[in-house]
């Protein structure tokens, strides 16, 4: 018998037992990651941490865990509040007789697709067809400099509207192409993932949350970063030995031209990695960081607090103070290396990329919406009209978008942090 009411959190005793939801535990360095595929919530542990883990869910209560731990170890751990933290991430089913109220999980794209379905995305053949196809794909290039893409060849066509749609049609294509890879990589290794808009800086992208690939083996984590990569690169070989058996100058060779330039085109995005973009993920996966943009923004930010502070103070009279305590002092010491070099990366990048859109992108945007509301009225005729009402729907809708999208998301991350927030005071 307990003598709390129904909507009182579990109290948590020395004689308490929990049961633990299913979950996957790897080890990565000195640490442990555990976490929930399901949520696509993990934490990483020490050693002694995921032991606590594998002890309670071996149905220990809290004191023997205690003890277990302190015979093992020689140190004294509060499981109690240990149990309170797991509670909190959503890891505890029931605590003693009561069940423990569960999140609904994040919806998954393609629910009906099972992990045996695709289980072949991470067969270790297939990255040696890719590296095949691109071989051939390079050596038709070599012989063949004359197939190389230019911009030009995006204007397969006199009409500007036929032109706008077809490379948005074909654009948006590939990037659901892209985005597939890695939901069916990542499913092969058991992870749900789920693709939704969202934007980096200035652009709208496609993006893909297989945040639960943490709990996979490397190869499998790499695999599914590079997946999307790995298919443009694909389907810009395809097109190059096709290319290669067209006569030049007819319409088959300059759309499939046009295609390949829209396959090439977003792998130079990628190595903008201050974006978080898939090779950001691999860098932070090869240099063991868990967090490496929002330590690189931490750490960002208290370098320019530490720079405008004194001068501040100095404007007001005062005498210099320190700055507060660098962030990534409390990182371990191959992080704190990767997070200061990235966060150079970072400011310098997004300020080059803004920096861009102010002075090339917005004015183009703006010139072209403008010419295009000019170009409305009888006065030009039906193809006129057609072309300025094309304009106004392709770029004046990207642009919208993207404001719906940003806002949405923003909502979305603030509602995220009410509910831990509320979640881990229950806990506590």
């Amino acid at each position: 018998m307990t003598d709390t009411t129904a909507g009182d959190p579990p109290r948590i005793g020395p004689a308490t037992r929990v049961v633990l939801h299913d979950l996957a535990v790897r080890r990565d360095r000195d640490e442990w990651i555990v976490g929930r595929m399901v949520t696509r919530n993990f934490v990483a542990l020490p050693a002694a941490g995921a032991r606590a883990v594998e002890l309670l869910g071996d149905g220990l209560s809290v004191a023997r865990t205690e003890e277990t731990l302190r015979a093992e170890t020689g140190e004294e751990f509060d499981i109690a509040d240990f149990v309170g933290d797991l509670t909190a991430l959503g890891f505890v089913a029931r605590i003693g007789d009561r069940p423990v109220p569960d999140a609904e999980p994040p919806r998954a794209s393609l629910p009906w697709l099972r992990s045996r379905h695709v289980r072949l995305a991470l067969h270790p053949a297939l990255p040696l067809l890719v590296a095949a196809l691109l071989t051939a794909a390079v050596v038709v290039l070599v012989r063949r400099p004359d197939l190389l893409p230019g911009y030009r060849d995006l204007l397969w066509s006199r009409h500007g509207s036929v032109v706008l749609l077809s490379g948005a049609a074909a654009g948006w294509t590939l990037l659901l192409a892209h985005e597939l890879a890695h939901l069916v990589t990542a499913r092969a290794a058991g992870v749900p993932g789920r693709m939704r808009l969202g934007t980096r800086l200035q652009f709208l992208v496609m993006q893909t949350d297989i945040s639960g690939i943490e709990l996979a083996p490397r190869r499998h984590r790499l695999t599914a970063y590079l997946a999307g990569i790995a298919l443009n690169l694909s389907v810009a070989s395809c097109l190059v030995l096709v290319l290669a058996a067209t006569e030049p100058g007819t319409t088959a060779h300059r759309l499939l031209a046009a295609a390949l330039l829209l396959a090439l085109l977003p792998l130079p995005f990628q190595c903008m990695v201050f974006t978080r973009t898939d090779l950001y993920f691999v860098l932070q996966d090869l240099t063991g960081c868990r967090d490496l943009y929002g330590d690189g923004l931490a750490y960002a930010r208290y370098r320019f607090r530490r720079a405008v502070r004194p001068v501040r103070r100095v404007a007001r009279g005062k005498a210099p103070a320190l700055a507060r305590d660098d962030p990534s002092t409390r990182l371990p010491a191959h992080e704190r290396r990767a997070v200061r070099i990235y966060s150079v990366v970072l400011v310098v990048g997004t300020a080059a990329c803004l920096t861009f859109m102010a002075a090339v992108t917005l004015p183009v945007d703006i010139a072209l919406l403008v010419g295009a509301v000019r170009g409305l009225g009888p006065e030009h005729g039906l193809a006129g009209n057609a072309d300025a009402v094309t304009v106004l729907v392709v770029l004046g809708g990207v642009n919208v978008l993207w404001l719906v999208t940003w806002w949405r998301n923003r909502r979305a991350r603030r509602a995220r942090r009410a509910r831990r927030a509320r979640r881990a005071t229950g806990a506590a």
